[in-house]
């Protein structure tokens, strides 16, 4: 072959590539009339628009035929290019400053860290009565002034607004017959003074405490089926006679009294102390018990025990100490009605009074409500029993609420005394005595 043949075979190649041919469909094609040209889109959206979506991006694949526009479509001279949107730069996040001001940079939640504030705030319910008994309205956070640990504190809040109540009923079934006869026929009207949006346990106790339901709606057909379920008998004990004759004698033999001209001073009578049986009241118990299962309640909720006892206390588990050391942590509040002889003229107060030796406290519900904050009635018949309910319901749901960041350390957990103080004359200031600092107000 010469050079003709090799000249010609490489015009024949150029001309299988850039033939007439391919010359022609890789030109765009000329329109006869102008084509109608959609609208040019929004600056900075690319895509269409759906209603209630928004702009969607159109994915684009390269197309080796053609040299700019979209795929699969002649490119158009009159169309409008929008220029391209200029980047989002992402501020430095290690720049930022610990102790910044700023508004933080935008994350994804993945990415945000959990922030961990520790909040020293403290909130004080406080219940202001006349010399009469009556509660005292239209105060003003003027009127106020909080101690704590006798430094005084600056008030951060203060509300009238009244509060939802998660209230845990407890009921004494060691009481008398004849009152808890009484106590039966008041529990319906415990429903009748709670709201909607109110939540009620119902706890009884004898020689230990029982749970009849966890928190259930107040105006819940529940509460009043486990009150109903929850109603006993009371207790009558037999009290000994040791002047008998069928009471023990000095000496027995194979179970038997002798003859009495063998006993000293021929009587067959005991001489000494007869031991009589104690009977169980474990008030203390059912409390813990009940304030265990507040303390899983909501804290912007109120947290009610309320006790239907004569107060009485011998045999529980737990101490005083114990039980009111939890209440003023868990910022629980005990109210109470007390019924059977306590509830009788005088003898709240008589009651009060301990007697060395004697492990029977007569009444100790009094300084449970003391120590927390709290408030009791005394009746003696049914329809006292039934204001009671609507009294302290009233009362611990329209309390004054005081708020204030204490001073003292979060890291100390010692008991703090709190003292409010009210600029009124001839009035009577109910609030908890101090409370102990908990690792989950600050969380």
């Amino acid at each position: 072959m010469g050079w003709k043949t090799i000249a010609s075979t490489g015009l024949l190649g150029l001309g299988l590539v850039l033939g007439p041919g391919t010359v022609a469909q890789q030109q765009a094609p000329v329109p006869d009339a102008p084509t109608p040209q959609a609208p040019p889109p929004l600056p900075g959206v690319s895509g269409s628009i759906t209603p209630g979506i928004g702009a969607a991006e159109t994915p684009t694949t390269p197309d080796s035929n053609s040299t700019g526009g979209t795929p699969n479509q002649p490119n158009q001279p009159n169309q409008t290019e929008q220029p391209p949107a200029p980047p989002v730069q992402q501020p430095a996040v290690a720049q930022q400053a610990p102790n910044s001001q700023d508004t933080p940079p935008a994350q994804s939640l993945s990415a945000v860290p959990n922030i961990v504030v520790n909040v020293n705030f403290v909130q004080v319910p406080v219940t202001v009565k006349d010399s009469k008994g009556n509660l005292v309205s239209g105060l003003t956070w003027r009127d106020f002034t909080v101690y704590e640990n006798n430094t005084r504190e600056r008030l951060n809040v203060f509300s009238v607004d009244p509060q939802p109540l998660s209230i845990a009923f407890v009921i004494d079934q060691t009481v008398p017959s004849n009152v808890m006869t009484q106590v039966n026929t008041s529990m319906g009207s415990i429903q009748g003074a709670l709201a909607p949006y109110d939540e009620a346990a119902v706890f009884t106790y004898t020689n230990g405490p029982k749970e009849w339901t966890g928190f259930t709606g107040a105006q819940s057909a529940r509460l009043p089926a486990i009150l109903s379920l929850a109603q006993a008998a009371g207790s009558d004990p037999m009290v000994p006679d040791p002047s008998s004759p069928f009471s023990a004698c000095a000496m027995s033999i194979n179970g038997m009294c002798p003859d009495p001209n063998l006993q000293p001073g021929k009587s067959t009578q005991t001489i000494g102390e007869l031991n009589l049986p104690k009977d169980i009241h474990t008030l203390n118990d059912a409390i813990l018990a009940a304030a265990k299962e507040l303390s899983t309640r909501p804290k912007d909720r109120r947290r009610i025990i309320f006790v239907i006892s004569d107060g009485k206390e011998y045999g529980s588990r737990a101490s005083w100490k114990e039980v009111v050391r939890y209440l003023q942590t868990n910022k629980i509040a005990v109210f109470g009605t007390l019924v059977g002889d306590t509830a009788r003229w005088g003898g709240e107060w008589v009651d009060r009074i301990h007697i060395p030796l004697t492990g029977v406290y007569d009444n100790i519900l009094y300084r449970y409500t003391v120590a927390t904050g709290g408030d009791y009635y005394a009746e003696g018949n049914v329809n006292g029993i039934e204001r009671s309910y609507a009294k302290i319901a009233s009362e611990a749901r329209d309390q004054y609420t005081l708020g204030y960041l204490s001073h003292e350390s979060i890291y100390d957990d010692k008991f703090r005394n709190i003292e409010v103080r009210v600029d009124r004359p001839n009035v009577n200031v109910i609030n908890k005595r101090g409370y102990y600092p908990s690792a989950q107000d600050y969380k």
